[in-house]
């Protein structure tokens, strides 16, 4: 039977986060819904839990907001300022390219990880969760946390 992770392993889990393959609806991105969940979770309760703020707003967070070449704190500070998903949405609107390159960013997206130092370090969050025998089915950054999550098994 294939491995699990440790309870606890990694930290705290937000379940209420969506998965890193879900596209963003008005722009295809895939994760940005997701950043976009982080923002909004950081406002509704003040901070992410110890094992998602460390790499909040850096990590695929900023990969992403460097891809479209702007700075994640501006994105943050258009969902602070909105009430609405709506509003958020029209900030974005103001904020992002006119062309977001999204068939350039999914493609980065799901080989985050599939470089050999990637793998690396693919093994050692694997090996920390106590899966390292998983390391031929985790073979990217996104997959990494989907089964952090509890969304591959």
């Amino acid at each position: 039977m294939p491995s699990k992770p440790i309870p606890g392993s990694t930290g705290e889990i937000l379940t209420c986060l969506p998965s890193p393959y879900l596209p963003h609806p008005a722009t295809g991105l895939l994760y940005f819904p997701r950043f976009l969940a982080k923002c909004k979770y950081v406002k509704a309760h003040g901070a992410l839990p110890a094992s998602y703020a460390k790499n909040f707003k850096r990590g695929l967070d900023r990969f992403l907001c460097m891809h479209l070449g702007i700075d994640p704190s501006a994105v943050e500070d258009i969902v602070k300022a909105s009430d609405t998903d709506e509003q958020i949405e029209a900030g974005l609107k103001k904020l992002l390219p006119a062309d977001v390159r999204a068939a350039k960013w999914n493609r980065e997206l799901v080989q985050k990880g599939m470089t050999p130092s990637g793998r690396e370090f693919l093994l050692q969050a694997l090996t920390a969760m106590g899966c390292a025998d998983r390391a031929d089915q985790i073979i990217s950054v996104p997959d990494l946390i989907e089964f952090d999550e509890g969304r591959i098994d």
